[in-house]
């Protein structure tokens, strides 16, 4: 039976001097897969081949072994030269993209991609298959995970496997995904090895090829011998919802809803302090976005909470990064404004989270295990960078469940305009937790409806969990 969906035609890759192969000796890999802006009815499907292959598609159905007809995918074809005397490496990819609408919420699918030469739907393949399930109708519990920072590593697989313990109905990353730029400045002069995605999207398969992956933009992930902006590779790899501010110069800023949660993912490269190669480049567009997106949200009869979710601190401790001055002077106001319930970020390579935060102090205190009403405390901000990258440290003791150390006040600073630091002394810092780790939100809908937000170490030993409810 014909698959009820569609997705774009397909598109060859060039041919010029790119190896072609007989599609039959040719397996994809590197699965993943993302929220459309309606997860009950949208999907998106990536893949990546390692040569070019001619015809590429995707087959979906409710049973494996009854996948409807062929739906023609779009290959994203992209050329890394030798650049900087060799420090950026030569590469040839092909990403492979197909998009599904008109799907029934709330069902699991099965799907298989292929391509001249490899059909998922023959029995020799069947091992090559995966599923995916959309949003449901109306809003029913459910657990997503998030983390930020992975890069390639066992600690990063580890978190993974960990991950697809928890049976997430997504997964947010928070920014610098693979580390194929070690640097992070976002400038023509950095070291770039884009082999390195290759090794992430295999790795990170085992999740993602079930587990809608939903990403943002981090400082290593501008990538600046792309066009526009450093973010051609982001868009070659990723299809992500396109109800953002600008899908191809801001891929990173978009937003969806599942079930009673709106989530709204951000590019904090648009106005960091601290790494300022991409500062201003949506001219305020991204703002203003995010203002009017908060305020639909807000106005939404369907969701109870809304989670924000993007790269750089707004308040974090360590020594490395810190916190970014231009989230807060930008972003933060508004969020109040909008009684956002919860912050994600990445970039400090280190579990911390605040006590809930209003008007830039402590709001209310929220010990381990306590509750918090984000309508009159404040918001809570959260950083958790600790998906596999190498570790950084804190200026004060960890503090985390099990192992309480609290402190009255943990000296930091945060940044400026102009890369200068700003020391400051804060009361927010409540849990700090130097180790692998990743965020695990269940939610509950209803009559009275909560977020419990778990931080889970790489051992699924649990470091923190407090609650979230309003009014």
């Amino acid at each position: 039976a014909a698959a009820p969906a569609h997705a774009a035609p397909a598109v060859l890759a060039p041919r010029g001097s790119a190896c072609e192969v007989d599609g039959s000796l040719v397996a994809p890999f590197g699965r993943h897969l993302a929220y459309g802006a309606d997860p009950r009815t949208q999907m998106a499907v990536a893949w990546q081949v390692p040569f070019a292959v001619r015809r590429p598609f995707i087959r979906i159905g409710f049973e494996p072994w009854a996948l409807g007809h062929r739906i023609g995918a779009e290959v994203r074809h992209l050329a890394t030269p030798v650049l900087n005397g060799g420090r950026i490496a030569a590469a040839e990819q092909y990403y492979v993209h197909a998009r599904l609408e008109r799907l029934r919420p709330g069902t699991t699918y099965y799907y298989g991609v292929g391509h001249d030469g490899f059909d998922p739907a023959d029995p020799r393949n069947l091992a090559t298959l995966g599923t995916f399930t959309t949003a449901p109708e109306r809003a029913e519990a459910f657990t997503f995970t998030a983390f930020g920072d992975q890069g390639v590593s066992y600690h990063a697989l580890g978190n993974n496997q960990v991950i697809l313990g928890q049976n997430p109905a997504f997964h947010l990353h928070a920014g610098d995904l693979c580390y194929a730029d070690p640097s992070g400045s976002g400038t023509s002069g950095d070291t770039y090895d884009a082999r390195v995605w290759d090794q992430f999207l295999a790795q990170t398969e085992s999740v993602a090829k079930t587990v809608p992956w939903m990403v943002t933009t981090g400082n290593h992930d501008m990538e600046a011998w792309y066009s526009p902006d450093g973010y051609g590779g982001q868009n070659a790899r990723w299809s992500l919802p396109c109800n953002g501010p600008d899908p191809v110069r801001l891929p990173g800023a978009y937003s969806f809803v599942h079930g009673n949660v709106g989530v709204v993912a951000l590019d904090a490269n648009d106005v960091s302090y601290e790494i300022p190669a991409n500062f201003g480049i949506s001219g305020g567009g991204q703002t203003r976005w995010l203002e009017r997106r908060l305020g639909e949200l807000r106005a939404d009869r369907r969701v109870d909470f809304v989670v924000v979710f993007f790269h750089h601190c707004a308040f974090s401790t360590t020594g490395a990064h810190a916190s970014d001055g231009g989230v807060r002077d930008t972003w933060v106001p508004l969020f109040e404004k909008h009684r956002v319930d919860l912050v994600i970020n990445g970039h400090n390579h280190v579990y911390e989270r605040t006590d809930a935060i209003l008007r830039g102090a402590v709001g209310r205190r929220v010990a381990i295990g306590e509750r918090t009403d984000p309508t009159r405390d404040g918001i809570v901000y959260v950083t958790a960078g600790g998906a596999g990258r190498a570790l950084y440290g804190f200026p004060a003791p960890d503090s985390y469940e099990g192992h309480v150390e609290d402190r009255e006040s943990v000296a930091s600073y945060h940044w400026l305009k102009g890369r200068a630091k700003a020391p400051e002394t804060v009361e927010w810092s409540r849990v700090r937790y130097t180790g692998y780790s990743f965020l695990a939100v269940r939610v509950r809908a209803g009559l009275h409806p909560s977020m419990t937000v778990s931080a889970l170490a790489e051992s699924g030993a649990r470091i923190d969990h407090f609650e979230i409810r309003r009014g």
